[in-house]
């Protein structure tokens, strides 16, 4: 005698939750995929029918229902480890994630420096296998910006391209901050401040070369001398030997980020100048470096995570619908031992 197995259990629809709520299906979709616009009674109602029925829509219905991949890129305009080792781009990323976690997005990261990876980047967005992107460590005239902008998906740029202002984008306040950072030592009474820049074919290193020049024009001051990094403790290190050998009675440097900044100071102990008796040094970052060195650094704090959030922040609220404003985050100067 056959037996007849019990009915499956079924899986509740939109329809049902909807009805539940007392709202159109249309509402009831757009609290479900977390559209804007939808009043806090409606939400409340369709909350509660989806946790009572079990509701549970998949991925696939969803990204169907709203032709959305539930994917965003991180884009990063490089490939070498040296610039994962580098704290700043680990917090960055860190904070795309936190605000990430609470939506229903996933992230992809996607290392961009070839002309093969440019084309599989390219081919990714011509897809639609992302919803939006995320672009970090620009340099020059890159092609990633290009690629994105022939995609025509929702963009949100870490730092500004060298050339160019785009609609969105994150940033901290590099200019401001290099004054800042100059103005100081030049308040302590130094007068042949020095620099070392970062790399020559981005705008965050031309931003504060600007900040730091227009501090000394300010004060009536002429720069001593000028070295460019490549901000790692190598470039910075190489930097400050060649500033000493072109000034060696500079007596102040202000070091355009805290690896480079690392570098130089290893670099003055060695060539028997005290920091800060003899030249006094101040970074730009605030990263767990400047805790570390001898003498802990004084540096420039922007709020590095605090990007990344923003970032993250400001491409979920172009994907739903919204016109965000481009940010820039304030900066302020962290005093310790080196200056």
């Amino acid at each position: 005698m056959a037996t007849t197995a019990g009915p499956s259990r079924r899986r509740p629809t939109l329809a049902e939750v909807a009805a539940r709520a007392g709202v159109s299906m249309t509402a009831a979709s757009r609290v479900i995929n977390n559209a804007p616009h939808v009043s806090r009674a409606k939400r409340e109602a369709v909350e509660k029918a989806i946790r009572d029925l079990g509701y549970a829509p998949s991925r696939s219905a969803r990204a169907l229902a709203t032709r959305k991949s539930g994917v965003i890129a991180l884009a990063v305009s490089g490939d070498d480890p040296a610039l994962f080792a580098d704290p700043f781009f680990a917090h960055v990323i860190v904070g795309i994630s936190a605000v990430l976690e609470e939506t229903d997005l996933h992230l992809l990261l996607c290392l961009a420096a070839s002309a093969r990876s440019h084309a599989r980047f390219k081919g990714l967005l011509g897809t639609r296998a992302v919803d939006g992107v995320l672009l970090v460590a620009l340099r020059g005239d890159d092609p990633l910006v290009h690629i994105v902008e022939r995609s025509g998906l929702p963009t949100v740029y870490g730092g500004r391209p060298l050339r160019g202002e785009p609609r969105w984008f994150v940033d901290a306040d590099n200019h401001g901050g290099a004054r800042k950072a100059t103005d100081y030592l030049i308040g302590l009474g130094r007068t042949r401040v020095a620099v070392v820049t970062g790399l020559p074919d981005t705008e965050v290193s031309e931003a504060r070369e600007r900040g730091y020049r227009d501090a000394m024009a300010a004060a009536g001051l002429t720069p001593p001398a000028v070295a460019a990094g490549d901000f790692t403790v190598t470039g910075g290190a190489a930097a400050m030997t060649a500033l000493l050998d072109a000034r060696a009675d500079l007596d102040a440097v202000f070091v355009a980020n805290d690896n480079m900044a690392a570098g130089a100071m290893r670099v003055l102990r060695e060539r028997g100048r005290r920091v800060p008796d003899d030249v006094a040094v101040v970074g730009f970052d605030d990263l767990e470096i400047a805790t570390r060195t001898d003498p802990p650094l004084t540096t420039v704090h922007q709020p590095v995570r605090a990007l990344g959030e923003e970032m993250a922040r400001m491409l979920t609220a172009l994907l739903s619908g919204q016109q965000p404003n481009p940010l820039i985050l304030p900066t302020r100067l962290v005093v310790r031992e080196s200056a």
